[in-house]
C-alpha cells in the first residue's frame, strides 16, 4: 500500500479552494476529514474526491467562555455546528457570521443550507462554513 501525505494533499486542496475527502474503493463511503482507511467497512484503499462544499447545518452551538477559540477572535461573530454535506459526510465545523441573537432564532429553523468558505489565516487557507444568502437575508 502506498502511503500518501494526506495532510499536505488536503491543505494543498484548501489553497486551491477545493474541499477534498477520500472515497472508499470497496463501499463508496467518503471520509472527511480524509483518512487512509474506510471507517464504514474498514477497507484499506481509498481515493481522493473533491466534495461540493454545500450541505445542511444540523446543529448550532454558540460560543461561550468555555469553548471559545482565541484563534477565531478576528472572525467576529461565529458559532459551531454539525454540517452534513450533500456528499454524505457529517463533521463539526466553525460557522461564520452568526450573532448569538440570530443563533437563538436559527436553532428553531434547523436544518439550514450552508456552503464552504475558505479564509486566509496565518499564511494558509482554512475551511469555515457560512449560511447561504437566502437565510442571511432574514436578518438584514
Amino acid at each position: 500500500m502506498k502511503i500518501e501525505k494526506i495532510v499536505s494533499v488536503f491543505y494543498e486542496g484548501l489553497e486551491q479552494g477545493k474541499l477534498l475527502g477520500r472515497r472508499c474503493k470497496e463501499c463508496g463511503a467518503i471520509e472527511f476529514p480524509p483518512r487512509y482507511a474506510c471507517n464504514t467497512c474498514g477497507y484499506h484503499e481509498t481515493e481522493w474526491v473533491e466534495l461540493k462544499g454545500k450541505g445542511m447545518l444540523q446543529s448550532l452551538i454558540t460560543v461561550s467562555t468555555l469553548n471559545a477559540d482565541p484563534w477565531n477572535d478576528d472572525l467576529g461573530h461565529y458559532c459551531y455546528g454539525i454540517v452534513e454535506l450533500e456528499d454524505g459526510v457529517s463533521f463539526n465545523a466553525t460557522i461564520t457570521n452568526i450573532k448569538k441573537k440570530q443563533a437563538r432564532i436559527l436553532r428553531n429553523q434547523l436544518p439550514l443550507p450552508v456552503h464552504a468558505k475558505f479564509e486566509q489565516r496565518d499564511g494558509y487557507k482554512t475551511l469555515f462554513f457560512e449560511l447561504d444568502d437566502e437565510v442571511m437575508e432574514q436578518f438584514k
